[in-house]
């Protein structure tokens, strides 16, 4: 909820550079744990998107669940992963949320395509900060 509310802060830029932090800490806590998040999760994680970044409602519930869905059934289907195969499955989810919510959200008369592309090629070079966070969260009760 607080990668949700990274995106009120007050940043002053001419077209939309920032990624979605909700979604991408949702990703990184299901990459790097699987058992940190229940399966209802992304349903009420993507109503609080909704309802923070002004997004349809629903939206974000939709295509959230269907990524954390996507990312079970590649989980029983992947003997093992490693970093950089997390990072292309973000990389992937991040891009079909992305694409899909200015597909319902702005008419398709809209040019827009750029700044969408900008997004996220920005969102997935800091999906690694956004893992590396998680893995030091999820570290820090068992130091003491």
């Amino acid at each position: 909820m607080l990668g949700s509310l990274v995106t009120i802060l007050p940043f002053v830029v001419t077209i939309p550079v920032l990624p979605p932090f909700g979604l991408m800490m949702m990703l990184a806590w299901r990459l790097h744990r699987s058992d940190a998040l229940r399966v209802w999760s992304p349903v009420l994680l993507g109503l609080f998107d909704d309802l923070v970044s002004g997004q349809p409602l629903g939206s974000g519930m939709f295509f959230w669940t269907l990524c954390f869905l996507a990312i079970d059934v590649l989980d029983t289907r992947l003997v093992w992963r490693n970093f950089w195969q997390d990072w292309l499955i973000a990389a992937g989810a991040m891009a079909f949320v992305l694409i899909a919510t200015r597909l319902i959200a702005t008419p398709f008369s809209a040019h827009v395509d750029t700044a969408l592309l900008v997004q996220i090629i920005t969102s997935v070079a800091l999906f690694p900060l956004a893992s590396q966070l998680c893995a030091r969260l999820d570290r820090e009760p068992r130091r003491r």
